[in-house]
């Protein structure tokens, strides 16, 4: 009986090592612009896996937006954290990232391409059934990524948490072939009721599969820990509400990716 167990523990283990995530910087281009991205998966899954881009919040993609995608790719997906900004364009202070992510939410074409740039990077990934791509985004991610769907990509499910729903083109809801799911803090001051209102309207209109779901007593970044606990500031880190929307995410996927 020593024996077996013993047998089981050591091929148990063998297991366990060779699943170790790979984790690359992958430089790639927008144009002139260079970028760096970062990318995850799961090597010991020898069959194709379905891709999922992961877009930053506002501070651009820091080590805990890595975690993010990192996180992703441990739900058996090839993660590819995308780089909006640029290789050498990180802000240093919140002041700077309002600036950078304003004027990218300002020219929503150009946010458009760039965030495409970063699905063509996973496309070209050997091991990524490219039948199976999703994208999802936190905050200034939440707002890129649903402009990824209104772009046409072809990608079969988009997730955001705590993004902007604002269109300056509500119209392009129409080239949506994506299903979508929103998780939203019920509470977010960043968020108009009025937008809220217009995105599902546009959604309607254009007949697209979405779901929204809202956490009570959450506002902005509920899931970004970093955000502090205050939510009087309009962004706060809320413990309940991110494990409930990370197990949302992970039923949304496993619907639409598999």
């Amino acid at each position: 009986m020593r024996h077996f167990l013993l047998i089981a523990f050591t091929l148990f283990f063998s297991a366990s090592a060779h699943a170790a995530l790979v984790k690359k910087d992958v430089q790639y281009k927008d144009g002139s612009e260079i970028l760096l991205g970062y990318l995850v998966y799961d090597d010991s899954i020898k069959d194709p896996q379905p891709g999922v881009v992961v877009v930053h919040d506002w501070m651009g993609l820091t080590a805990e937006n890595k975690i993010k995608v990192e996180e992703t790719a441990m739900l058996g997906y090839v993660a590819f954290g995308a780089d909006i900004y640029g290789k050498d364009k990180r802000p240093a202070s919140v002041e700077d990232a309002a600036k950078f992510s304003s004027a990218w939410k300002a020219d929503r074409k150009k946010l458009r391409t760039r965030i495409n740039a970063a699905l063509k990077v996973l496309q070209k990934q050997t091991f990524v059934d490219k039948n199976r791509l999703g994208a999802t985004g936190y905050c200034f991610g939440g707002t890129t990524v649903l402009e990824l769907a209104r772009s046409g990509a072809n990608v079969k499910a988009v997730a955001t948490f705590h993004g902007g729903l604002d269109s300056q083109t509500p119209e392009d809801a129409k080239n949506i072939k994506a299903h979508l799911l929103v998780l939203h803090g019920a509470d977010d001051p960043y968020v108009k009721a009025e937008d809220v209102k217009a995105f599902q309207q546009e959604l309607r209109a254009a007949h697209v599969d979405w779901q929204m779901i809202e956490y009570g007593n959450a506002v902005h970044s509920f899931t970004i820990k970093g955000a502090g606990s205050d939510n009087a500031k309009g962004a706060a880190y809320n413990a309940d509400a991110d494990k409930r929307s990370w197990s949302a995410l992970q039923n949304f996927f496993k619907e639409t990716l598999h």
